[in-house]
């Protein structure tokens, strides 16, 4: 699919895009463009991957003439740009609107009027019945994609959602080992809370299947294992060897759910499995030829697909974190 293509991803320079452009290299691109703000981490960047096929452009999303420049003979678009953190969107809901909601509007017109061919959106847990504001500006740009798909153009549009990456910038992972080494406490908002995990390698693996396979309109849902925070906590703790390390709870930040749902009762009456690794929400829109191309796909036999449930053990959340490369 990627080979001899040129490729466009914005918010190239943080985690995600790492591991993508790592993933991507091998299979023979042209042209890997990152589109980022930063100046000093697209330099890290390039000194880190030393490829020539690997160029880089000072932008940021919500400057649709600088996306319109960016997009200019490109093929592929994955759009990683977005403002992630929960309580700094809750506390400037007006940025993250304007980089994660306007900004993925530029991306589909820039994209649309340079005739890329298909264009894939990261989305996350936090959309699917969304609680803050994060999730809620990435709920819009779900349904800006999808709906991106009917007009008549030859671009196509597709979501691929997520849970909780490790290894990415701000993971609690690197949070609670820098507790555990600095602090001697691991700090958890609520005992009780859990959520979905993967490691980096394989998230990227997933978006590449559903990049190749998907039709346009879809939403591509990760199955994720789920575990339990104060067992991923108490997992850390066991293996930096460390005596009397505690951990306290601090009480729910503002926006911050106790479980995570991928797909939610209402989107489970649209919901085929697409195999062992992903489950496809179709839109409620009628986009020529997709409910036909999923037709032979099972419903789902479940009516929401939420963190609560079938957590690991801690033997598994040991074996991903060593897969991870977070433990030895």
């Amino acid at each position: 699919m990627f080979n001899n293509q040129v490729i466009l991803v914005t918010g190239g320079t943080g985690s995600w895009g790492y591991e993508l452009i790592r993933q991507l290299l091998p299979q023979n691109p042209s042209q890997i463009i990152v589109f980022s703000r930063s100046e000093s981490a697209q330099v890290t960047m390039s000194r880190t991957f030393e490829d020539k096929r690997l160029s880089f452009r000072i932008g940021d999303v919500r400057d649709k003439e600088a996306l319109r420049a960016a997009c200019k003979n490109v093929d592929y678009v994955f759009h990683l740009a977005a403002l992630k953190h929960v309580p700094v969107c809750e506390d400037q809901p007006y940025e993250a609107l304007k980089t994660n909601v306007y900004g993925t509007q530029n991306v589909i017109e820039a994209a649309i009027e340079n005739g890329v061919k298909k264009v894939v959106y990261i989305s996350t847990d936090k959309a699917a019945n969304p609680a803050n504001f994060y999730g809620m500006t990435k709920a819009i740009g779900e349904k800006l994609i999808v709906y991106a798909n009917l007009l008549q153009t030859a671009t196509r549009f597709v979501c691929v959602r997520g849970g909780n990456v490790l290894g990415t910038n701000g993971s609690v992972v690197h949070l609670f080992k820098d507790q555990i080494e600095h602090k001697g406490q691991v700090q958890i908002t609520d005992f009780n809370m859990t959520r979905f995990f993967l490691t980096l390698p394989d998230a990227i693996k997933l978006l590449f299947k559903a990049s190749i396979e998907s039709s346009g309109g879809e939403i591509f849902v990760m199955f994720m294992p789920t575990c339990r925070i104060a067992e991923l906590a108490e997992v850390l703790i066991e293996a930096s060897g460390r005596k009397g390390v505690k951990v306290i709870e601090t009480g729910i930040r503002p926006g911050e759910k106790i479980h995570e749902i991928l797909m939610s009762e209402f989107e489970s009456y649209n919901t085929v499995v697409y195999d062992e690794e992903y489950l496809v929400i179709l839109p409620a829109l009628d986009i020529p030829n997709l409910r036909e191309r999923y037709a032979s796909y099972p419903p789902v036999s479940f009516r929401r697909f939420s963190s609560d449930q079938n957590w690991m053990s801690k033997e598994e959340i040991k074996a991903i974190l060593v897969r991870g490369g977070f433990l030895l």
